[in-house]
């Protein structure tokens, strides 16, 4: 029997510490709820899991953008809902101005109507807003640019126009005091071709009012110029007027949680000048200048079912958003809580495992202290 080195109680301290740091670890488990406290416990888990609650969060977050895409479509739609049926009364007038039973008077009343309603519809497109930006204003319509912007700016081109440079080579207008009466020739190589009176060399068609051209091509190219000013700088072939279609412009939302998960949503412009009403109401003093607001008044209600019909389109794809990301969150929440939460059942009957085995090993060690006690018998 040896006493300077009591190796039982060595021993039976060195499994008692294991025990007590085991412990303490398991209670560090139970106490946050956590399988992962430090990063020792799992080093390749713990970067997984941080990974994943970055992702979380970020889903969160898109789904709170999503959400907001929604309410401005939404506040959108609701302004143009309106403008539909201020559409709608001045589409009436139109037609109740057409007939011969009217007299000059009448039609002059119901012109006075006609502005007010114009007014009203520039009005609202004008103030439309959402967290103090203006939604109607072109704002986020996709952009142009023209190498002559004094003389004449793309207002509005469609999305089957590709994006790249072109070029104006032609552009023959007559004003009269100060707005368009005629439109002899448009040419933008590549794109659309208009000669009036020359339905072989056209490609496209061309209306007109104030001071904005729109050329329409047969497969759904549009492009809309406005004049700027009565004596403008004619292009031609030698001069052109270049201008670019980058694609961009629109209203980009955050949808996901990684770079580039974004969704570009174009709102179109509204107002009289550009659905081509800008003139109704002098238009319809007379009988023949109503039957022609028939015609205008119809396709302003088309350019604006048509930003209608894509607004819904916009809030119904960002609707399935919301709800792809809602269950992309759930599933990776339930990833992220797999790896980094403890299961409380099973580390309670470790930690009942751990509390018995330091019990007895601080047991067994007070006994392996009294052990060298025993040699003072040997020597009585």
């Amino acid at each position: 029997m040896r006493i300077n080195y009591n190796v039982s109680a060595v021993v039976a301290n060195n499994y008692l510490n294991r025990s007590d740091n085991k412990l303490q670890e398991s209670m560090a488990r139970l106490s946050s709820g956590l399988k992962i406290v430090n990063a020792k416990d799992n080093p390749a888990g713990l970067a997984m899991a941080k990974r994943m609650n970055a992702q979380i969060e970020g889903l969160d977050q898109a789904t709170d953008n999503s959400n907001d895409g929604i309410s401005i479509m939404q506040i959108a739609d609701g302004a143009l809902s309106e403008i539909h049926e201020m559409l709608q009364r001045i589409n009436e007038l139109s037609v109740k101005a057409s007939t011969g039973t009217l007299t000059e008077d009448d039609r002059r009343i119901i012109s006075e109507e006609v502005k007010e309603l114009k007014e009203e519809i520039d009005r609202t497109a004008s103030e439309v807003e959402f967290n103090g930006q203006k939604l109607l204003d072109g704002s986020f319509d996709m952009k142009a640019y023209t190498t002559n912007t004094v003389d004449v700016k793309v207002a509005y081109y469609s999305d089957q126009v590709v994006s790249k440079d072109y070029e104006i080579a032609e552009l023959d207008v007559v004003f009269d005091n100060g707005e368009i009466k005629e439109v002899n020739k448009v040419s933008i190589p590549g794109l659309l071709e208009y000669e009036a009176g020359n339905p072989q060399a056209s490609n496209a068609m061309v209306t007109w009012d104030g001071n904005i051209v729109s050329i329409m091509g047969e497969r759904g190219e549009e492009i809309k110029l406005e004049v700027v000013k009565e004596n403008y700088t004619r292009p031609s072939a030698a001069d052109p007027i270049k201008f670019t279609i980058p694609g961009f412009g629109s209203l980009d939302m955050q949808i996901g949680s990684n770079e580039g998960q974004q969704l570009e949503a174009r709102i179109p412009k509204v107002s009289t000048m550009l659905m081509g009403i800008s003139r109704v109401d002098e238009t319809i003093k007379t009988e023949e200048g109503a039957k022609e607001c028939i015609g205008k008044v119809d396709g302003a209600i088309k350019y604006v079912s048509s930003v209608r019909s894509r607004l819904g389109a916009y809030e119904n794809r960002l609707d399935h958003t919301v709800n792809n990301l809602d269950i992309i969150s759930e599933n990776v929440t339930a990833a992220y809580s797999r790896i980094m939460d403890t299961d409380m059942s099973e580390e309670m009957t470790e930690y009942t495992t751990l509390q018995v085995l330091s019990q007895a090993s601080t047991s067994i060690l007070a006994q392996a202290n009294e052990r060298p006690a025993q040699v003072l018998q040997l020597l009585q």
